[in-house]
């Protein structure tokens, strides 16, 4: 048995995500909605949040482009922090489920469990490492009060470490979860996953 974080009304436990709209029934869809669910995500086809958004195959073909260069891409920021900072945006934004599965990923990636029980309990002040705090607290000002960010919250990322080229990765993992929070939220729910 696994012992899950549940702190706040969130955790890291795996969660299923269901649609309060009809999905794309994979036996109704056209050839090019199948296309783009197998070049969007290996389980899209079982996933009622991309069988929604395939209704509209050019979009969901173009979100999935965005997303996966973002998050996916090699070089830059690593993928274990531009996962921290999108378990952050997801915390304070209120999305149960990319908080979740965002934990997870950090979890697996980093090998360890921590700063995730502080980014639940309070994101603002996660972090064990300069590091973390920094991604964490940047990652919040952004979600929070994107029109405050200015010279000295870069400077404390350069001041962890990070390069130019990172940041910019940081700041895409924001943003692109910013908007993605907003389509998970308004299009669906959470629901524990059957293990």
């Amino acid at each position: 048995m696994t012992d899950y974080l549940d702190i706040q009304g969130f955790t890291d436990r795996p969660l299923n995500w269901r649609a309060w709209l009809p999905v794309v029934s994979l036996d109704q869809a056209t050839p090019e909605q199948i296309a783009v669910l197998e070049s969007s995500h290996p389980q899209a086809k079982v996933s009622d949040y991309y069988r929604l958004l395939v209704w509209q195959p050019l979009i969901l073909e173009q979100r999935s482009a965005a997303f996966n260069a973002i998050m996916y891409a090699p070089g830059g920021l690593a993928r274990s922090d531009r996962e921290l900072a999108s378990t952050v945006v997801s915390r304070i934004n209120g999305c149960v489920y990319c908080a979740s599965v965002h934990a997870q990923r950090y979890q697996q990636l980093s090998k360890q469990l921590a700063p995730i029980p502080a980014v639940f309990a309070d994101p603002q002040d996660a972090g064990d490492t300069p590091r973390e705090r920094a991604i964490a607290q940047f990652s919040a000002g952004l979600t929070v009060a994107p029109e405050e960010i200015g010279p000295d919250d870069l400077q404390r990322l350069y001041e962890a470490g990070l390069g130019d080229l990172e940041i910019l990765d940081l700041i895409h993992s924001v943003a692109i979860f910013a908007w993605a929070n907003r389509l998970m939220l308004n299009l669906g729910e959470p629901e524990v996953a059957l293990e």
